[in-house]
């Protein structure tokens, strides 16, 4: 049951944190204006995300607007875009993977050991993906960072985290935690001991005796 009960959690885990992924992938917010300096007070506050770009003014007004073109997007913008969507496709795909070797599910046949490599393959692939988005997030984090710091970019250009980028490495490391457990589930084989027990070590031989008459 503890087994079962591991399994579980470790498939919810990692379904919220697939949730957030997708989540923190489509919001804009993944970078927003920094009020630093003379920046203080501003009228228009802009947000930057994987797929655009949005401005929201203070009379509560958001205008968005998605990127035209691919090309003219920064490397690291679409490195991020990519890892993101690969740790998505790999995460659902290593979900449905470890939802066939769950014990509570019918599906994976009936061979308990069996479904329980499945279950820990597809906790191996969850982990892969949540690794792949949290690559995906400090990279981009790094950017930011070092942008901020960077004394020619001009104080009106700088900006800080969003919120969005903080809900995608929070569904990744849900993604990951859910991931090890279920890789963790896994049971161990049963050790066959050398020595012979010590019932049948005390019962003996057969006896040889024959009855004459």
């Amino acid at each position: 049951m503890a087994n079962s009960g591991v399994q579980l959690l470790g498939f919810f885990l990692s379904l919220i944190g697939i949730a957030g992924l997708i989540i923190g992938t489509i919001l804009p917010q993944w970078k927003m204006s920094a009020y630093i300096g003379d920046n203080i007070i501003t009228a228009v506050a802009m947000y930057q995300g994987l797929w655009m770009s949005c401005a929201f003014q203070s009379t509560g007004q958001l205008q968005c607007k998605i990127y035209d073109s691919i090309l003219q997007l920064d490397s690291s913008l679409q490195a991020t875009r990519a890892l993101m969507i690969v740790g998505i496709i790999v995460s659902v795909a290593g979900l449905g993977v470890a939802c066939m070797g769950m014990k509570c599910t019918t599906c994976g046949g009936s061979n308990k050991l069996r479904k329980s490599r499945i279950a820990m393959t597809g906790g191996i692939i969850l982990l892969v993906g949540g690794l792949c988005a949290i690559v995906a997030c400090s990279w981009f984090a790094h950017n930011v960072i070092r942008a901020f710091y960077n004394p020619y970019t001009p104080v009106n250009t700088k900006f800080e985290f969003g919120a969005a980028i903080f809900i995608a490495w929070g569904g990744s490391l849900l993604d990951v935690l859910g991931g090890a457990m279920l890789a963790a589930s896994c049971p161990r084989k049963k050790q066959v001991s050398k020595y012979p027990s010590m019932a049948s070590s005390r019962s003996g031989p057969p006896s040889s005796t024959k009855e004459y008459v």
